[in-house]
């Protein structure tokens, strides 16, 4: 565990950050002695024991990687991969999860990309310096309510929202599916891919290493399933929304076309496989 510091009887107080899912803590005079974002069975600690680090020291050691991936859409993760490796996603105002870091080069693509109003967090592996980018950008914060005993940076910039949808604007609505965790949240943008539709997802949906499938998990670190019945009230959600790409949480995870039908064919997968009911799947033809 990373010592506290002081001089003489002067603590410094920091805003510890767990090395493994990258979630910043409350500001304090020495580390938390766990994170119990890591301690739930849905995480893990990592072998060599419960580690911390600050954003202080994250910057000297890791940089911004910043990229348009989609007209109007930024994909922004730190380099080299840190914690669970995700990337936040910025569109119109909207900065889609979160990473750890956050500097002047982020700041300065973001706010050339137009800045953040809100930050819509997916689900707690995510939460990550959520409060921390809050600060920089004076934006407020979505988290739905069901998950609030992991938020380890309480705010008054966060807001719990509850129900099944939060709309942002016109185009942008926040989603429950569940699952993963129960306030699970996937983001829809009716004119994302061309006015197509798009989904912004996390672990919510997992877009896996073949494109043509997305995966559903309450653990993926720890290969737990969900119940069938779960995936199926998570398929029947997914069927009523129209989109046609699906951005993942992780770099390149990214389904660019036909998403819609990818993550239900999916869905009725994993149905049959905990049925028993399992064949061999051939990949579908796209010649």
């Amino acid at each position: 565990m990373r010592p506290a510091r002081g001089r003489g009887s002067l603590t410094i107080v920091e805003c510890y950050i767990c090395v493994t899912c990258g979630a910043q803590f409350a500001p304090s005079g020495e580390p938390p002695a766990c994170c119990p974002i890591c301690r739930d069975e849905r995480q893990h600690v990592g072998d060599g024991g419960q580690q911390w680090t600050t954003l202080a020291e994250l910057r000297e050691t890791h940089a911004a990687h910043v990229e348009e991936i989609d007209p109007g859409v930024l994909s922004i993760g730190i380099e080299p991969a840190f914690a669970i490796g995700q990337r936040a996603l910025h569109l119109r105002g909207v900065l889609w999860d979160c990473v750890p870091l956050v500097d002047d080069e982020i700041e300065r693509a973001v706010a050339a990309a137009g800045g953040i109003e809100t930050i819509a967090i997916s689900h707690p592996h995510f939460y990550s310096g959520m409060v921390e980018w809050a600060e920089r950008f004076d934006a407020r914060i979505l988290v739905h309510e069901a998950d609030r005993e992991f938020v380890m940076r309480p705010s008054a910039r966060i807001e719990h929202w509850g129900g099944e949808r939060r709309r942002l604007s016109d185009e942008l609505e926040l989603i429950r599916l569940g699952g993963h965790f129960p306030g699970a949240t996937v983001m829809h943008w009716t004119a994302g891919a061309e006015g197509r539709g798009a989904i912004f997802s996390a672990d919510a949906i997992q877009v896996v290493a073949d494109r043509d499938w997305v995966s559903f998990m309450w653990s993926y670190p720890n290969l737990i399933p969900l119940p069938r019945g779960e995936i199926a009230r998570i398929r029947a959600v997914v069927a009523t929304l129209e989109f046609d790409r699906l951005y993942g949480g992780f770099w390149g995870r990214t389904v660019a076309s036909e998403a819609r039908s990818k993550v239900l064919r999916s869905a009725d997968r994993y149905i049959d496989a905990l049925s028993g009911v399992r064949s061999a799947a051939t990949r579908p033809d796209t010649t």
